[in-house]
């Protein structure tokens, strides 16, 4: 089969980096991202992030081919920011928004574990009766 092995999806190789910035010339503060084991989850995410962004005036991305893991995104600016500055702060931000949202799973989880234990009054957690 012609399919790599699945591992090679995700895990980068040695000396593989993560992000490689172009800088692309025929335009004004404008950079082409190369980033290595990522597919449409991350680039949607990030160049929806970046649009968002006042200093960014354009960013979109694209995926190669389903079977090499790589995706591109070009990003620029009015030049109040690099590319670079602009990237980082979407993936900061990002970070930051799904981290929270971690947060407040983990916390409706725990409040719901508590009021089930409430419902059946002996501890268990088993689940008492029917949604």
């Amino acid at each position: 089969m012609n399919a790599p092995d699945r591992f090679e999806l995700f895990l980068l190789q040695d000396g593989e980096k993560k992000i490689v910035e172009t800088v692309v010339n025929g335009m004004s503060n404008c950079s082409d991202f190369t980033i290595k084991k990522e597919d449409h989850t991350i680039g949607n995410l990030l160049s929806e992030r970046l649009k968002q962004a006042p200093n960014v005036m354009m960013a979109g991305y694209k995926v190669a081919h389903p079977n090499v893991p790589e995706l591109f995104i070009r990003v620029q600016t009015d030049g109040t920011v690099t590319p670079r500055e602009a990237l980082v702060n979407a993936l900061k931000q990002l970070v930051a928004a799904y981290g929270q949202l971690g947060r407040e799973f983990q916390k409706e989880l725990a409040l719901r574990q508590y009021a089930d234990q409430g419902e059946n009054g002996d501890g268990s957690g088993a689940q008492g009766g029917t949604y």
